[in-house]
Order: C-alpha cells, then structure tokens, then sequence
C-alpha cells in the first residue's frame, strides 16, 4: 500500500467514523472523501478546525448539507413540475421542500446528539413561511425549518424550548429577558439561519443549474424572537469600493443613488469600462413593477445589468429568475482572456433568510453588504417599499404617510394590514436601525462568527461546484461547502444507497408523509421516537396550524391547514394518525393537543 492510499483511506475512515450518526440514520456508506481549499492555509485533515466548531462537528455540519441535497436531488421529484399546471406545480415544490426539511432536520437532529453537553442550535431564521412569486397567501407556507426549532440533548433542548416557548406566549418577556437567561445558564446557543431548499421553481422544472441547500451556523442566536420572513432590499460591494468612497465623504449602502456608487467603483478601479460593470438581480417580467426603478438607475449609468444566460466566469450561464445567495459568491473583479478588469455586484432584494445568510457572508469574503427591510407584501416599487418600514405605525400621521407613498386614497382594511405588517417586523426583533441593516445588527454581541455551509442538488454556475452525480446504480458524487472567516474548503462525498430504492425513499420521506400515502400506521412497530419524528414533522410540514402553549404542548388546528398544503382528503388520514397515537401512546404524545 502507498503512502498516498494510505491516507486516503485513513480520511475515508475518519469521515466515516465522525459522521455515522447521520449515515447510519439515512442507510448510507461512505466510499470516498475528496477535500478542496478554496481560500485559507491548506492544512493536514483532522489536525485543525477552521471555525468556532470543531473538527467532527464541523464534518458533521458538511454530511448534513450532503445528505440534504442527495436525499432531495433524488426523492424531492425532481424535474416532475415541468409544463404542469400552477396547482401541480406547487403541490410538486411543497414535496420538494417537504423533503429536504425533513433530511436536513432528522441529520440536525442526529449531530446535536455529539454537541458539547451544554450546547444547542436554535433555529432563528428559516425560508418557507411567506408564498413565494406565482403563488397566493392560500397555499400556505412551505415545509420549512423556522424559527424556535431546538437541536441539542434531551435535557438541553427541554430547557431551551421552554424559553422559546416564552418568547412565543408571554408578552412581558422579551429578548433580553431570554438572552439574560441563557448568559445565567451557562448553555451555549449556536444560532442558525436555514433555506433547506433555494431554487424551488427550478428544482421542480427540472432545471440543470441551481437548486442548493444552504445552512448558516453562528456562534450565537440572532435578536429573533418570532417566526419571520418577508423581504429586504439588498446591495453587495467589494469593501474597498466603500472604503475609497469614504474617503471623499460619501456614503455608500443600498439607500445610495446608484450613479454615486458607478462614481464610487471607477475611482477604486481606475479603467474599468462601465460596461465591464456587472450588475445582478432578480429580473423577468413579474418584477418590473418592484425593480423596474432600480434597473433604470443602473442602465442610465451605461453599465450592464445581468441578464439569464450570460457567460459567468466559472464558464456557465447566469440566471435571474431566482437565487439571491450563491451569486454573493461571485461579487468581485476578474480579469478576462483579453485582460480586461470586469467587476461583479449584487443589489435588488431576497427573502429576509437569504438575505440574512448573504449579508452574513460578505464579511468573509471581503464584501460589505447592506439590508433594509422590506414588507412581505412588497406591494410598491422598490423606491418606495424601501420607505415603508421606517414609518412609525402608531404615529397619528401614519395614514397619511402612507397614503403618500401609494399616491392615493386607503381604505381602514389596507391601513391596518400595513401597521400589522411593521409591527410584525418590530414583534419578531428585525433589526430596528435609521438607516441601512448590517450583519452585526443580527447579533447580542457583536463578536460574532459564522460557519456557511452549501449542499448543492445540481451545478452551482456562480462558484462552479458540480451537483449531485450518479457514478453507477446506488452510487452517487456529491458536493459541499464549507465557509469560515478563516478558511473555505470544497468536499466531495461518494455514498452509496444501502438499500433499494423504494426502501431508501422511506427513509428519506417524513413518518407522516409515508401514513398519507398508504402506510399502515396501526400495524407499524412503535418507537418513543415516533413522538420526537411527529411532533418535529408537524413543525416542518404545517407551522402555520400549530399554536405554541406551556409546558411545551403543541395544539394543531386543522381548520388553518390550506388545502394546498395538506389536501382536506389527506388531513382526514393526518388527523386519523395524531388521533391514533394520542389514544394509544398518551404518555408519548402528552405534548400534543388536536382542535
């Protein structure tokens, strides 16, 4: 045996052995490990960690994002949505997100178990909760892993969910009461912000670039103290771009009128050609009415807005129709074959997770990156919902103020929906500033670090990372991302299914996903953690129906379920299942109540 196979299987060994919590929870052998410095001293693996984690956990945290992005590349019907009609379309994106929720939280779950004893991850911010373009408030929330999601051991995570059950009930203890109580405990919280699965639309249409899994982790909870997403106005900049700015006096962050930043740009790169500018956001037609101000800003200057289909430097085509956080990625200068300087920057809006993962991002990669906060309705252009958040919904003006914005009369109906609107972002602790809302706002402290992690289902066209790949039958490559403020590392993970296929669905399928769909739940063998499994399902696939109460129970509300969820044939067969259990194992299902 050569040195070199013999190292190689020493990392195989060591990958396997960190990581079999997970793999043996998913029915998955480890065949080879393939590790890629992108940016950081190379250094031997296993001698070193390259964040606040250590070294297996962080192995961990890769095997989670992996295991994601394969389970739902190959059972999240991929490519099914293709020419379907809207209602099967979405029902097909919901099954999607539905399993890449469940893979990442059941591999979550399986990794807190190897936490520090006194430690936990506290889910802060989760994609999922608002409809997303082409769908209506009807069809309810996407499975997702929200806010107030616990991952730590047994006795931790009672504690900890306790507080977040706090936080959702009782009016008169706030942030500081709960970030007081943590400091007093001695319980470390990693924060997390988490888009199981970004590109939906695309995952379902079959599309070959884009859909990603992504899982930020922070050495601390985010000031987030309700379930929240709506949308927030974005702009990424090279810092230097900013720092020499500065140095005239002038201000730049997402409020600044875009021919100052073009200003700003050529005097820190003296030559680049305004057409060598490179501007990215959303784009297609359903976003001329929020964008259309914005892109005449920027084309009035004479630079190049993106468009789908342009050339990126990893060689693939750009796209526009969604996916805000991998291009933060690309943000940057190049210099192409005829060696001219190209700049890449990023501005428009995301949703408010996305956001918060890329804004989270630019630090490490030396960007600065500016938020505000947008509503989720985002019912004006840009240059006017960037205005929205910053009226005061108490003040005896507000109806008039925002009268003015939309340029003609309200009616009580829209007045309130708008307060409620702000008092929501206020209530779930988005971060309140005067101006523009950076990463540090996020944090209690503002020491803050961050683990970014990346799963991708199919090609990245941003960072050039290849999706999932099958090799032979059962036998598949994928790719992840680990990104640290000191180093970032690519690894590949061939796995093999242990089982056949149908069998290793199941086991990438939620318990009650498998029930609707024909599963005998009655004469199925009954585990203590079928209670655990269940009560997290219910949190993923429905959270809109669920009412938080003491002593940690869980009331499900059927009547708040969209048919376009849960179709009312399959609630009957839900509720069948929670009735069943609750009857025959009441000590396990102490914590669930059913209206």
């Amino acid at each position: 045996m050569t040195l070199s196979d013999r190292k190689r299987r020493d990392l195989i060994s060591q990958w396997a052995f960190d990581t079999r919590p997970i793999l043996g929870r998913m029915h998955l052998w480890l065949e080879d490990v393939e590790v890629e410095w992108l940016r950081g001293e190379p250094v031997p693996e296993f001698s070193n960690n390259i964040s606040f984690m250590d070294g297996r956990m962080e192995r961990l945290m890769l095997m989670t994002v992996a295991v994601t992005a394969l389970g739902t590349k190959l059972f999240g019907r991929f490519g099914e949505g293709l020419n379907q009609e809207k209602k099967i379309l979405n029902q097909i994106k919901k099954d999607a997100d539905a399993i890449s929720a469940y893979a990442m939280s059941e591999s979550l779950w399986y990794a807190s178990r190897q936490l520090p004893e006194n430690h936990a991850i506290l889910v802060c911010m989760g994609e999922g909760l608002m409809p997303k373009v082409g769908e209506t408030k009807e069809m309810g929330s996407n499975p997702q892993l929200g806010f107030g999601r616990v991952y730590a051991r047994p006795q931790v995570a009672k504690w900890l969910d306790a507080r977040v059950t706090r936080l959702l009930n009782d009016e008169v203890y706030g942030w500081k009461e709960f970030w007081t109580e943590i400091k007093e405990s001695g319980i470390t919280v990693w924060g997390a912000a988490i888009d199981t699965l970004e590109n939906t639309s695309r995952f379902a249409e079959g599309k070959s670039t884009g859909p990603l899994t992504v899982l930020h982790i922070f050495n601390q909870p985010l000031i987030i103290t309700k379930p929240y997403e709506g949308y927030m106005g974005n702009l990424f900049l090279p810092c230097e771009v900013v720092r020499k700015a500065a140095e005239d006096s002038v201000l730049i962050d997402f409020l600044t009128p875009r021919r100052k930043i073009v200003d700003a740009v050529e005097k820190t790169y003296p030559g680049l050609q305004r057409e060598n500018i490179h501007v990215w956001t959303l784009g297609g037609q359903s976003r001329i009415k929020r964008l259309g101000w914005l892109w005449d800003q920027w084309r009035e200057t004479g630079v190049h807005l993106v468009e789908g289909d342009w050339d990126l430097p990893s060689g693939m085509k750009a796209f526009t129709d969604s996916g805000t956080y991998a291009p933060t990625y690309t943000v940057g200068t190049w210099k192409d074959s005829e060696n001219e300087k190209h700049l890449f920057i990023i501005d428009g809006y995301a949703a408010s997770a996305e956001a918060m993962q890329a804004v989270s991002l630019a630090p490490m990669l030396g960007l600065d990156g500016t938020l505000v906060t947008f509503t989720s309705k985002f019912e004006l252009p840009i240059e006017k919902e960037q205005r929205v958040m910053s009226l005061d919904p108490d003040a005896p003006d507000f109806k008039e103020k925002l009268e003015a914005l939309f340029e003609f009369k309200l009616d009580d109906e829209k007045i309130s929906l708008y307060r409620e609107l702000i008092l929501e972002a206020h209530e779930a602790g988005l971060p309140d500033t005067d101006r523009v809302i950076r990463a540090d706002d996020f944090f209690p402290e503002k020491h803050w670090d961050v683990v970014a992690l990346s799963g991708y289902m199919c090609d990245d066209p941003y960072s050039g990372a290849p999706g999932v790949e099958a090799l032979e039958e059962g036998v598949y490559k994928v790719t992840a991302r680990i990104a640290t403020p000191v180093a970032d590392k690519r690894v590949t993970l061939t796995m093999r299914l242990m089982e056949k296929p149908e069998e290793q669905r199941l086991v990438f399928n939620p318990l009650l996903i498998r029930f609707i769909y024909g599963e005998d739940f009655r004469s199925r063998a009954v585990k203590i953690s079928d209670s655990g499994r269940i009560r997290n399902e219910l949190q993923t696939l429905c959270s809109e129906a669920l009412e938080y109460e003491r002593e940690g129970q869980i009331r499900v509300h059927f009547d708040r379920i969209p048919a376009e969820v849960i179709s009312k044939e399959d609630q009957v067969i839900l509720r069948d299942v929670l009735e069943w259990y609750k009857k025959h194992h009441p000590l396990w299902f102490t914590w669930l109540k059913i209206d």
